[in-house]
């Protein structure tokens, strides 16, 4: 076996079954390495995360449910160890040739490597701080020196491979000069196995009906890549445990936004503030009605259920892990199960708490001005986080181009994250306002959202343009400045949010956004996505400012 503390072209190219080599490689030597960072630039790059002991309410569960939660939290672990591998093919060695070094820093670069899941900072445009090595757009789901011309090419040559190509769950893989789609549930065999026989077990315990069947179809969907029937059973989850486990979300594949990558999220089902929230699932298709476009651009297809679960996290897995913390997702993706059934909100109601409390309130102190603070509501931070799943679920979903059925995040490729996280953001404040006016939220309470709105696009932004929430952040904020939407003090550093060209500008955006969606315009969200989704120069200056404010939480979930 070779030792990893020094990482060669031929090992890499080797266990990535490339006939190329990776070019970026991990070639320079650990003790060289360590020379351009002090001690103080690793701290600091770890202080940007403060450690949250998360609180969790377990009174409704019983011991049945207990034995339940300690299987699916394993099923996470092992998600754990197949998304490490999507990340990067060669994640473990890394991290193996880091123990292995004699780097004066070691315990400060295995925190954050295990803090990024990998060697690169996902707060700094993944700039590497282990080796030198860029990260792959394709990630570990396609070879490491894949472009987008090889692989457009070959389906061009070989039309019948398009489906299993573009697949959500197949890694890409080289064999000598031909190119091969194999399935998650083969290349990931042993792991995935393991996962379904986990919750095979859970499922046999549990005596929550609805729970059994999607743990049981979601098992099967592991062994043979179907996960449709698993979704939809999903969507049908009632009881005490709201666990959602599985490949997801593909901001990981910045090549071409095709492939999912694998998370879990284990959670208990808080009833009674699930419930205060129901009410706004009448509007869903009197907001598509509402939305600022044509009605033939309008999706009125999709299903009219949308249950909104509120919960606390008890642990995660996989995408859900790494860097900044998810407060709430919106699934499934799969939009033919979005049509016929719609998609499930759920908020993860002690993240949110620990965000606001340890990031919102400090960065909405710092930088707006003294008058509008008053206006700051802890509420509508929810309620953005909240609405912004409502709006994923809102707008074109499937198209029809050219006599073909296609989707949106098939025609926006690697730009529709940005496009669709940015949407989902100024669509949310747009369908407040709808709701305000129909008197559902208090329309006395119209300046304090837009003010709380506004300044979480600060919080957003200090994710880096590259990540998708914070792209989505940034040309909101562009577009709202080209808008004087709101005013800058260079004094003082503060905002004041210019109330009616703010509601004016949403509206403009959101029918700006969601009319590159509607046509599949994949040109016009690349050069939308050039002119807004920028840094501003105030902005930079202003996340200086905020620098000894944490940019995310790390949680420390309770043991079960």
């Amino acid at each position: 076996m070779i030792k990893p503390t020094l990482l060669s072209l031929a090992l890499i190219g080797m266990l990535n079954g490339c006939s190329k080599p990776d070019t970026n490689d991990l070639s320079t030597p650990v003790s060289k390495t360590a020379s351009t960072h002090t001690e103080q630039d690793y701290q600091q790059m770890l202080n940007r995360f403060v450690d949250v002991d998360m609180q969790a309410d377990l009174n409704n569960l019983s011991d049945l449910d207990i034995q339940v939660l300690r299987k699916l939290i394993h099923v996470a672990n092992i998600l754990d160890g197949i998304y490490l591998r999507q990340t990067y093919e060669n994640n473990e060695q890394i991290r193996q040739a880091i123990k292995d070094s004699k780097d004066p820093h070691q315990q400060a670069l295995l925190s954050l490597y295990d803090l990024h899941y990998g060697p690169w900072d996902t707060l700094e445009g993944d700039k590497p701080f282990f080796g030198q090595t860029e990260r792959p757009d394709g990630a570990g789901v396609y070879p490491v020196d894949l472009t987008r011309e090889e692989f457009n090419q070959w389906i061009v040559s070989h039309p019948e491979d398009e489906a299993a190509f573009k697949s959500g769950y197949t890694v890409i893989v080289r064999e000598a000069d031909k190119l091969k789609a194999i399935p998650y549930s083969l290349y990931y065999a042993k792991d995935l196995q393991a996962a379904a026989k986990l919750m095979q077990q859970a499922a046999a315990m549990t005596e929550d009906k609805s729970l059994r069947i999607f743990l049981l179809k979601r098992a099967d969907a592991f062994l043979n890549d179907d996960y449709r029937d698993s979704e939809m059973a999903w969507m049908d989850l009632d009881g005490n445990l709201e666990v959602a486990i599985g490949p997801y979300e593909t901001y990981t594949d910045k090549l071409f936004g095709y492939k999912t990558f694998f998370e879990a999220f284990i959670t208990v089902r808080n009833p009674e503030d699930s419930a205060k929230l129901a009410v706004y699932k009448k509007y869903l298709t009197q907001m598509e009605l509402n939305l600022p476009i044509k009605d033939e651009y309008k999706n009125l297809q999709r299903g009219a259920e949308s249950p909104i679960s509120v919960v606390d996290q008890v642990a995660g897995g996989g995408d859900n892990k790494p860097g900044v913390q998810t407060v709430a997702f919106n699934l499934p993706n799969d939009e033919y199960v979005r049509e016929v059934k719609g998609s499930k909100k759920v908020m993860l109601k002690n993240v949110l708490n620990a965000k606001y409390q340890a990031i919102m309130q400090p960065i909405s102190s710092l930088i707006i001005t003294k008058e509008q603070q008053p206006l700051l509501m802890e509420k509508y931070f929810f309620n953005e986080t909240l609405f912004h799943e409502l709006s994923h679920g809102l707008g074109p979903g499937t198209l029809t181009l050219k006599g073909k059925k296609t989707s949106v995040s098939e025609q926006l490729k690697e730009t529709y994250s940005k496009i669709e996280e940015g949407k989902a953001d100024v669509m949310g404040a747009y369908n407040m306002l709808f709701l305000m006016d129909k008197g559902e939220l208090p329309n006395t309470e119209r300046q304090n959202m837009l003010v709380t709105y506004f300044a979480g696009l600060f919080r957003s932004m200090r994710f880096g343009i590259h990540e998708a929430h914070g792209a989505g952040a940034a040309f909101q904020y562009n577009y709202f400045k080209e808008k004087q939407a709101f005013t800058f003090d260079e004094k003082t550093q503060t905002f004041k949010v210019n109330f009616v060209e703010m509601e004016m500008a949403i509206t403009d955006l959101v029918k700006q956004v969601t009319m590159i969606q509607a046509l599949g315009d994949y040109q016009a969200s690349q050069d939308f996505l050039a002119k807004y989704a920028i840094l501003a120069d105030e902005v930079a200056k202003v996340n200086q400012k905020m620098a000894a404010i944490p940019t995310d939480i790390k949680p420390i979930y309770p043991k079960i």
